[in-house]
């Protein structure tokens, strides 16, 4: 829902208010937005407690990122939705990691368990990745991985030979990995460690230019925070996800 140019305008003075120190200027924000941070919230989790303990969370993160210096200067919404959105995956990774039981049986395989926040977020995280692919890598991967045509089927539709339908795939592919890895790294304000937060699925899948990559290890080596981004990435690479395989129902876009 958008924001009121006027309601927006009071939101950016509210923000630097309370970068000023001014708690109740982050109330007056709180009430203005709680109930659109509900609603997404009980979007992404079924369980009322569990909603409100996820825009509890939320709202104190951002608070504590405000009183830091750092979050956002205007859009606080947007910020808000990001924050909550993240804070809902890793809620979700981090209890599917729990175990509450000693029980020496866990050896046994069992059935598989799909948690659905989980795998609502990461079916979001592909789509937006999805999205942002350029117009011709969409359509080979919709033509290759979706309709599960070959290179050699694809090659006349596309003006292409088959092995340069095979080329493009790859890296549509690749780029498609990257920009998935990426919806998962949180929004940081700090301009160079924006700048390394946009890199890092690059720098995770290997992809960065030796000049960008010298850059970003320089900034990992003094920055705590953007190494734990880097952790989270390298650990979700790690899971082989395959982002492509995640149907989007309004086919590419031509």
């Amino acid at each position: 829902m958008a924001i009121p140019a006027g309601e927006a305008d009071a939101d950016t003075e509210l923000l630097a208010a309370v970068r000023a120190g001014d708690t109740g200027a982050y109330g007056v924000l709180y009430e203005r937005h709680r109930s659109a941070a509900r609603a997404l919230a009980h979007g992404l989790v079924t369980d009322h407690a569990e909603a409100d303990d996820l825009v509890a969370e939320t709202f104190a993160k951002v608070f504590a990122t405000l009183r830091a210096g750092r979050g956002p200067l205007v859009a606080f919404r947007a910020y808000l939705y990001t924050t909550l959105r993240h804070v809902c995956y890793h809620r979700a990774r981090r209890d599917r990691r729990l175990e509450f039981t000693d029980d020496l049986t866990r050896y046994d395989e069992g059935e598989p368990f799909l948690d659905p926040a989980l795998d609502r977020m990461e079916r979001t995280f592909a789509a937006q990745a999805f999205r942002a692919l350029p117009d011709r890598w969409r359509d080979v991967l919709w033509r290759t991985e979706v309709e599960g045509a070959s290179p050699a089927e694809v090659a006349p539709q596309l003006g292409l030979t088959p092995n340069a339908v095979a080329v493009l795939a790859h890296r549509a592919r690749e780029g498609l990995r990257r920009l998935y890895l990426q919806q998962h790294v949180a929004v940081a304000d700090p301009p160079e460690c924006r700048w390394a937060g946009e890199r890092l699925g690059g720098h995770v899948r290997g992809r960065l230019a030796p000049r960008e990559a010298a850059r970003l290890r320089t900034h990992l080596s003094w920055c705590g925070d953007c190494r734990t981004r880097l952790a989270e990435v390298t650990e979700i690479n790690q899971g082989h996800y395959r982002p492509y395989r995640q149907r989007d129902h309004a086919g590419p876009q031509r």
